[in-house]
């Protein structure tokens, strides 16, 4: 998917915008696209990388999304800095989600920032990026990128919203282990409820979406 997006975007547009995910199951992503039978496929050089969604800590943290895509592929593959918008959790929320929604203006276009690829995660109560049960970026409409307090973490998250989200060209889901199983199973099977689930509003308007499950994972499918 990541090989297919890159080529389709880079013919048609000339540049390759994609949004990676934290978390453990994307480190093997990472990994295999930096191996030297991958790295051959895609011309880096046209490659933007951008985040879905960041703590609120140093980019040097263990907890970061940045530091783990770095250590695991940007440094690898030898990415310039200029082509890397991280998200700068070390910086005041919400003047951080307001500073990463001008990056993607400036870089996507500022009518409607269209990403051509996003990874997202899966949560076992449902959530994915930062967009938790119960808190108020879910309810968000206009703004791309916003602080999201989650009180059951007490700390603040940046995320992407849905309407950045839902606006882009390929969108797909990594979801591997038991723990993945009720919300999976609930949202992909709709079941009673399963609207009550953040992952299940991710739905784009004008592009594909994807689940990639592990059998664990996909148990009740």
């Amino acid at each position: 998917m990541f090989l297919a997006a890159a080529k389709e975007a880079i013919g048609a547009r000339g540049v390759f915008h994609v949004a990676l995910s934290g978390g453990s199951t994307p480190r093997a992503l990472h990994e295999l696209l930096a191996r030297e039978s991958f790295e051959r496929k895609v011309d880096w050089k046209r490659v933007r990388f951008f985040w879905g969604d960041e703590r609120c800590v140093p980019p040097d943290s263990e907890r970061s999304n940045y530091r783990m895509a770095r250590e695991t592929l940007l440094q690898p593959l030898r990415i310039p800095g200029e082509h890397v918008f991280r998200m700068r959790g070390e910086d005041p929320p919400r003047a951080a989600a307001a500073l990463y929604e001008e990056v993607l203006a400036l870089e996507l276009g500022a009518d409607w920032p269209r990403l051509d690829l996003i990874f997202l995660g899966l949560g076992p109560d449902g959530h994915t990026l930062s967009l938790f049960p119960g808190t108020r970026a879910l309810q968000e409409r206009l703004r791309k990128v916003v602080a999201n307090y989650v009180a059951k973490f007490r700390e603040w998250r940046l995320t992407l919203t849905y309407p950045a989200v839902n606006a882009a060209r390929r969108i797909v889901f990594l979801a591997e282990g038991e723990a993945k199983r009720d919300p999976a199973g609930r949202i992909l099977r709709r079941k009673p409820g399963y609207r009550e689930l953040p992952a299940s509003r991710v739905r784009p308007r004008d592009g594909q979406l994807l689940w990639l499950l592990d059998q664990e994972a996909g148990r009740d499918l």
